[in-house]
């Protein structure tokens, strides 16, 4: 429904079986001009048999690419260093949204690319957000410095806590890829390296886990509030 409603999505094919349909049509979906009814099993062929359809698929454009500039009025960004997990990126995208960030920044090698899987785990979110890959990332990290933005660069041996390194009207929160973390040239354009506080025994976290307390603290902290 989101990717429907897009307008920057160029939609090529909507296959759907008549109850999902149906179901589109309940919730306002905005719908192309021809839709191709389907069964479960033809679209189990097209997806693959693992795949959780619900009935519907939706066949686009990839996203056109969008530019550093359009962050010209963003207050709060993620920013992912060579995360490839399509799981952990979706997730991230749809807590993203949730926090209020304008942004998603990946890398164009090493990183996840728009697909099923990715868009499944976002939730809707993929088409509700700017999600912008870069060539170089410490050059875009370099450029959101010079845009205003305290980049906060998590990592779980930091010294300093990431309440502390919340400063400024504008946060590029930076996560790196399970297991090898923020690598050292992100992690040296960074203004703090910072970690969440976790009291049990597992120091770290999945990613995908970490975004959404990092982004917790980060828009309490632009709303005014304590985190």
């Amino acid at each position: 429904i989101a990717a429907l409603a897009n307008p920057r999505r160029k939609v090529r094919r909507l296959l759907a079986t008549p109850n999902a349909l149906a179901r589109l049509k309940e919730a306002g979906a905005r719908l192309p001009a021809s839709v191709e009814e389907t069964t479960p099993r033809l679209l189990d062929h097209h997806l693959g048999r693992e795949a959780v359809h619900q009935g519907v698929a939706l066949e686009t454009a990839p996203l056109p690419p969008l530019p550093l500039s359009a962050l010209k009025d963003a207050r709060l960004v993620v920013v992912l260093d060579q995360v490839t997990d399509p799981h952990n990126v979706g997730a991230i995208l749809r807590s993203a949204v949730a926090f209020g960030a304008e942004a998603v920044i990946t890398t164009g090698r090493h990183a996840a690319v728009e697909g099923g899987v990715l868009a499944k785990a976002a939730s809707g979110a993929l088409d509700r957000i700017q999600w912008i890959e870069v060539q170089n990332l410490a050059r875009a990290l370099e450029e959101l410095g010079t845009l205003g933005f305290t980049r906060v660069g998590l990592d779980s041996d930091a010294e300093r806590a990431i309440e502390d390194a919340m400063t400024g009207e504008r946060i590029a929160l930076v996560l790196g890829a399970e297991g090898k973390g923020l690598r050292r040239l992100t992690r040296d354009t960074c203004d703090a390296v910072a970690r969440l506080w976790v009291p049990g025994e597992v120091a770290s976290l999945n990613v995908s886990n970490a975004a959404v307390l990092s982004l917790y603290v980060a828009s309490r902290h632009l709303a005014g509030l304590k985190p």
